[in-house]
This record gives C-alpha cells, sequence and structure tokens, in this order.
C-alpha cells in the first residue's frame, strides 16, 4: 500500500497536472426555463436567455453602456442626503443595511445617472440599481431624479429613466413618500423645457415609483415579461376576492389595455430609442408629426399616433 500511495499516486499527479479550482459563480439558473446558462454567454446577450427569451435584471452600470454611443458617457454626482434621519431600525439598524448594500454594489444608493448621446443626440439616463434595497426610493433616488431632470434642461437633453424597484424606501417613512411629488414635478420640468421624457420600465416597477414618475413619460415602454403595478397581485386578490386574469401586471398585458405604449426585447432598446428621440426632436421643430404619424411602427407597439 505504501508503494501505490508514495510511488504510484505522485507519478499519476505529476502526469495529470494540479487539480484545478473551478470557480462556482460561472452558471446562473435561468428563472423562466431553469435552464443553467453561462455567464459569459449571458453577458454577451444582455442578460437575456437564449433558451426561453427570459429578461433576467441587468446591472445599471452595464445598461448605460449598452445604451450610449460607443458606451462612453459621464456620470453625473448627485448631491449627498441624510443617512438614517428617522434612526429607524427593525430586525437591523438601518445605517447598517446601507452600509451593507453600498459596499455589495459600490454604489452610494439605488440609482446611477450619466449623460452622452444616443445617435448623436444628447441624452441623460437615469437607470435603477435593484441589488440596491431592492431599488427602493428614498431621499437618494429622489435627489437623482431631480439631478437628471434639471440637467437635461440645463443641456437642453432628453431624459430617460429606467425604473427596477419595489417602491418607496420604508426606512425613510414620509420622508421617502415626498419624493413621489418631487420627482413628478421633475418630469414636468423636463416637459415644460419641451424635452422628451421616456420611461423604460424593466422589471420590476411597482410601489411608489409606479404611482409618481415612472407613470408620467411622454412615451411608455416596457422590457418583455416586466411586471408593472402598485400593489401585489396577491394584495389585490385578497382585497377584490376575485382571481385574477393570466398576465395581470406583466408588460404585454399592459400594452393590451393602454398603459404601455411598447413592449420591447433589450437587444431592440436601443435602436428603438434612438428612432423615438430623433422622431420627437423633429416634432419639437415642426418638422416631424407627419414621421410620428405615418411613419414604421416600433415592434410591439399598439399605434404610430401613441409615439
Amino acid at each position: 500500500m505504501n508503494w501505490l500511495t508514495n510511488f504510484v499516486r505522485p507519478k499519476i499527479r505529476a502526469l495529470v497536472g494540479p487539480k484545478k479550482e473551478i470557480p462556482d459563480n460561472l452558471w446562473e439558473k435561468c428563472p423562466g426555463c431553469s435552464a443553467m446558462l453561462f455567464k459569459r454567454e449571458l453577458e454577451e446577450n444582455l442578460n437575456v436567455c437564449r433558451a426561453c427569451g427570459y429578461h433576467l435584471k441587468m446591472d445599471a452600470l452595464r445598461r448605460l453602456e449598452t445604451l450610449f454611443d460607443d458606451g462612453r458617457y459621464q456620470e453625473l454626482d448627485v448631491p449627498k442626503t441624510l443617512v438614517d434621519p428617522l434612526k429607524f431600525r427593525d430586525q437591523k439598524r438601518y445605517a447598517d443595511r446601507l452600509k451593507d448594500a453600498r459596499n455589495k454594489t459600490g454604489r452610494r444608493d439605488a440609482i446611477i445617472v450619466g449623460e452622452g448621446t444616443m445617435g448623436g443626440q444628447k441624452t441623460v439616463i437615469a437607470a435603477f440599481d435593484f441589488s440596491f434595497m431592492g431599488g427602493s426610493m428614498g431621499m437618494g433616488v429622489g435627489e437623482a431624479i431631480v439631478t437628471a431632470a434639471r440637467r437635461a434642461v440645463a443641456t437642453k437633453s432628453a431624459l430617460i429613466v429606467f425604473p427596477a424597484s419595489g417602491g418607496a424606501r420604508m426606512q425613510e417613512g414620509a420622508l421617502s413618500l415626498m419624493q413621489m411629488p418631487r420627482t413628478i414635478i421633475a418630469a414636468d420640468e423636463v416637459k415644460a423645457a419641451g424635452l422628451p421624457y421616456i420611461v423604460v420600465l424593466t422589471d420590476p416597477t411597482t410601489g411608489g415609483v409606479t404611482a409618481s414618475f415612472a407613470m408620467v413619460g411622454d412615451v411608455h415602454i416596457a422590457e418583455k415579461g416586466a411586471q408593472i403595478g402598485f400593489a401585489g397581485a396577491r394584495v389585490i386578490e385578497s382585497t377584490i376576492r376575485e382571481t385574477l386574469p393570466p398576465g395581470f401586471q406583466r408588460a404585454e398585458y399592459l400594452m393590451e389595455h393602454g398603459m404601455v405604449d411598447i413592449v420591447l426585447e433589450r437587444k431592440d432598446l436601443r435602436d428603438t430609442l434612438v428612432r423615438i428621440l430623433r422622431l420627437l426632436k423633429k416634432e419639437s421643430t415642426g418638422g416631424g408629426k407627419a414621421a410620428l404619424l405615418t411613419g414604421p411602427v416600433p415592434h410591439g407597439a399598439r399605434s404610430a399616433k401613441r409615439i
């Protein structure tokens, strides 16, 4: 036995080579079809499952890179807000939750604001990061939306917002609820300046975000299969004591019922946004109304007149 362990085994190991450590994060399971997806291929496909087309959540920085021309943009500084103004505590102190979220994501809050060009059109984009406390809207998010809107007005840029949120941040109480009217006023300032305000609804868009800036855009686009609503489906069913229809609160259902203008796959999003921005710019100068009414309808749109 000593001959096998002391002589034969080392020889075999020398021929085979050292055991390689295999990272445990190479694969991700698709929530739609349960297929195991190679992470690098998934990222190359914009976090969309090749097997069933399910749209997984997308990192905010990656989203900005795929939208701006040549992936180049300038991230805007957002004014800092008070940390834990209510000294809130549930199972854990809010200050500790914020610290954990910041360490995990490397971001100060659940949103990133960048400016650059899309198809040569000056654009400001605010993208939510769902991995930061579920994309919840507190004072920091409200301040970011206001900053994005004011920057768009100052530079005569279009404003595009990508919400992905579970709603208002309960740990900030009424202070988080006050961000609802603030963000609506910010969106109105962009519209009053005659600039496009477009909302791209991603999965999920719920709660106070849906009840504020996410539903007052000039154009509402939704990613395929995105959950969009205010209260959860189970809460609604228990309140009205009725079974909700299939696909309730999904992007396709909302488009059929007039709350969403276009439902798109992620790969088509940039080209469609660029086209809409060009058309809206033409209309703002008085030369594009005919194009808006008669031009080709983006895939999934209900009517060209809605654009």
